[in-house]
């Protein structure tokens, strides 16, 4: 989305929170988890940044040997699923590991992160994995940041970031969850498509949002 249709078609006021979620080098061409295209959205959210004066990051920070990763799990492999006490869990190739270039912000970001007020780490618990900005996929342990809004009076919360129809997807589903509005610029974010039952899991998250009432 150009950036003066955003600011004409939908004001940004105090009241609105740009959450960027997960802007690292792992999720970008080259990374332990690479999007297509990743690298691609980095500029226009740096862009889109100056214009929000709540501006909070999400950083994936795993743990060496997560069990979320499908190398933890002899005999399995990157995009199984397994069941894990809190559910359902896709095993990922390793990514994001603390202290790692793959985990550090992309270059193009730089600006943006400099204007966060909030950076929130998630995934360090090494049982448990996180998607989303508000919870741990148990979907009972908190990060934090649905206070933190309230605490500033944010009403909405504009989603960019990766990956689309993961941690993007699950952070606007529990903005919801958590009483807020969400919008999500689909323009400046990227997708890993995964098949699922039914169409991909882009196709999963989208029904999810319209059901929820996430705009995008």
């Amino acid at each position: 989305m150009d950036i003066a249709q955003f600011a004409g078609e939908e004001a940004v006021t105090a009241s609105d929170a740009l959450v960027i979620v997960d802007p690292q080098i792992d999720f970008c061409p080259g990374g332990g988890l690479a999007v297509a295209g990743g690298d691609e959205i980095m500029a226009g959210i740096a862009r889109l940044a100056p214009h929000f004066e709540h501006v909070v990051v999400t950083q994936d920070w795993h743990p060496a040997g997560h069990q979320s990763f499908a190398s933890s799990h002899p005999g399995r492999q990157p995009f199984d699923t397994m069941a894990m006490p809190y559910g359902d869990q896709v095993l990922w190739p390793d990514h994001c590991v603390q202290e790692t270039a793959g985990a550090a912000f992309h270059p193009g970001v730089q600006d943006a992160i400099s204007r966060a007020h909030l950076i929130i780490r998630k995934g360090y618990n090494p049982q448990v994995d996180a998607y989303s900005a508000f919870f741990e996929n148990d979907k009972v342990t908190r990060t934090g940041l649905a206070g933190y809004l309230r605490d500033k009076q944010v009403r909405r919360c504009v989603f960019v970031g990766l990956v689309y129809d993961f941690c993007v997807a699950w952070s606007a589903l529990d903005a919801r969850r958590e009483g807020f509005e969400a919008l999500i610029l689909t323009d400046l974010t990227r997708a890993i498509a995964m098949p699922v039952q039914g169409g991909t899991s882009v196709d999963a998250a989208e029904a999810l949002f319209r059901a929820a009432g996430v705009r995008f």
